[in-house]
């Protein structure tokens, strides 16, 4: 259950804060070009297992996309079913997904310097939602979704710290900092270990970009122990 958070500035440029919640027996690679034959220029944080990507940039598009994943209602055997490690990549090299997918939910988040939306699939429909200026949370639900807890809880104090000026990833940062005070098993905790709920998945990681006309940054952090912050 990965959450992100984005601003989205006008006239131009978005920033972000990704955390990325995954099985830690799962194995995986921090950000690099892993892809140089089929997707030149693109670097992500790889699963190693399907070949995918959990996040990618391409800075000369200066393009992001970060997968979260859903409920669905899919009805498709396991064996039919497609890994959505290909979205993100996909995503930077300018092909997001339509029509219909033998994928299990998910949120797509794509961002450049000009825009950014949210696209979702629940095993039946795929959806577009434009993100707004300002600040918004995304994680297995609807943007900005009340009914998530960790949303409810943190994106106030987000909104009240936007990303618009010199050091904004530092007090991003001292604020996802300051959620992991909550015990990891906690729902509205933004820093998780999701065991209790049923999923094997904890948090891992986290990154924070600048997608901005001039240049895309990145920079990843890795937590010292999975679902805590160390």
């Amino acid at each position: 259950m990965c959450t992100v958070v984005i601003d989205v500035a006008e006239p131009g440029g978005s920033r972000l804060l990704a955390v990325r919640d995954e099985d830690p027996a799962r194995a995986w690679d921090s950000l690099g070009a892993w892809w140089p034959e089929q997707y030149p220029g693109v670097i992500g944080i790889r699963d190693r297992r399907a070949g995918g990507a959990w996040l990618a940039i391409d800075r000369s598009t200066r393009r992001l996309a970060v997968l979260l994943n859903r409920a669905d209602v899919l009805d498709l055997p396991e064996d039919q079913v497609r890994s959505r490690g290909s979205l993100a990549l996909e995503s930077v090299a300018g092909r997001s997904p339509h029509g219909i997918l033998p994928m299990h939910g998910f949120n797509l988040l794509e961002a450049t310097p000009d825009a950014a939306r949210v696209i979702s699939w629940d095993g039946v429909t795929l959806t577009e939602t434009p993100v707004p200026h300002g600040v918004h949370m995304i994680a297995h639900d609807a943007l900005d979704d009340p009914a998530t807890a960790r949303i409810a809880r943190w994106l106030p104090e987000f909104r009240d710290r936007p990303a618009r000026s010199d050091g904004w990833e530092q007090r991003w940062v001292d604020l996802l900092a300051a959620s992991a005070e909550l015990d990891p098993t906690d729902d509205a905790a933004i820093i998780r270990d999701n065991r209790p709920h049923g999923y094997p998945t904890q948090s891992l990681l986290y990154c924070v970009a600048d997608i901005g006309h001039g240049d895309l940054e990145i920079e990843q952090s890795t937590l010292t122990a999975p679902g805590h912050w160390g």
